[in-house]
């Protein structure tokens, strides 16, 4: 059962990548109703370092799926111009470099020439004993990362979560090869930046939750041990995987140019919840989480 919690703000954070699907509208549908319930802030926070797949497109379909579902937010852009303008990651780069030459000067990274269809192939990385020249080029930088250290996690229950960092997670990429922070490294510095107190995201995203505390502490910030974290169960198609905006038949923007009303989406998703009956809104829908 969800119940207020003592946070003063929480974060909506999509990436323009693709079109949002219903589970992105699940998660955003529970962060508007943990925010309301505990009288919260709701910060608009999106997530653009990836130049390359980043999309004028992707980024105006946020703006319309929001509105377009009434799911509301109190703080950050109001449209895609105000968006890049003002709230891109890139105006906040000098953040990311500060924390990475931190890591740099504190001996907590190394330099890393695989490539992705080495690591894809399942070819160990054995970088970490090379000493590569951090400022060599066509290398990324790895966390040197610790999985015998003990990780407690706030949860939204009022209780801590103590869990080691998974194997996948094992010196994860803060910097990527083109120069650019890495997510995990942006997400913790902006959570921290705009004061976020409550993440909400899927359950397929503890292993991010436990690498960004692992990343805070090896930056010495112990704020970020403060927030609290809410991981929902996920939305699966019809084969059972996890929705994914590559999947464009339930992508929001799909089945509305497809007629589909706004009651419709929030219908939709509690079918996929196993609830049925119509569904008017978010706060309805949220509702059903809750007796779930």
């Amino acid at each position: 059962m969800l119940v207020p919690g003592n946070f003063k703000k929480t974060r909506i954070a999509p990436t323009p990548s693709g079109f949002l699907h219903l589970g992105n509208v699940l998660s955003f549908s529970i962060t508007a109703a943990l925010a309301c319930q505990g009288g919260a802030k709701i910060l608009l926070r999106i997530d653009d370092l990836d130049r390359v797949r980043v999309s004028d497109r992707y980024l105006q379909d946020i703006f319309d799926t929001l509105n377009f579902l009434d799911i509301p937010w109190d703080e950050g852009p109001r449209d895609a111009a105000d968006f890049e303008g003002h709230y891109s990651q890139m105006h906040r780069t000098n953040l990311y470099n500060h924390a990475l030459g931190q890591l740099r000067e504190n001996g907590r990274v190394y330099a890393c020439s695989c490539s992705r269809k080495q690591l894809a192939d399942g070819q160990p990385c054995n970088c970490a004993g090379k000493e590569i020249p951090l400022d060599a080029d066509d290398v990324s930088w790895r966390l040197i990362t610790d999985d015998k250290k003990e990780i407690n996690v706030q949860s939204y229950d009022g209780g801590a979560v103590r869990a080691f960092l998974p194997v996948e997670m094992k010196n994860f990429v803060v910097r990527k090869k083109d120069g650019f922070p890495a997510y995990q490294l942006t997400s913790v510095m902006d959570d921290l930046f705009f004061g976020v107190g409550l993440v909400v995201r899927g359950e397929d995203l503890w292993p991010s939750t436990l690498a960004q505390h692992q990343l805070a502490a090896a930056l010495s910030d112990n704020a970020f041990n403060d927030i609290t974290f809410y991981h929902h169960p996920l939305l699966t198609g019809p084969s059972g995987d996890k929705l994914s905006k590559s999947a464009g038949a339930m992508s929001v923007k799909y089945l509305h140019d497809h007629g589909w009303r706004k009651s419709d989406i929030y219908t939709k998703i509690a079918s996929m919840l196993g609830a049925n009956g119509p569904v008017e809104n978010w706060q309805q829908l949220t509702g059903i989480v809750t007796q779930r």
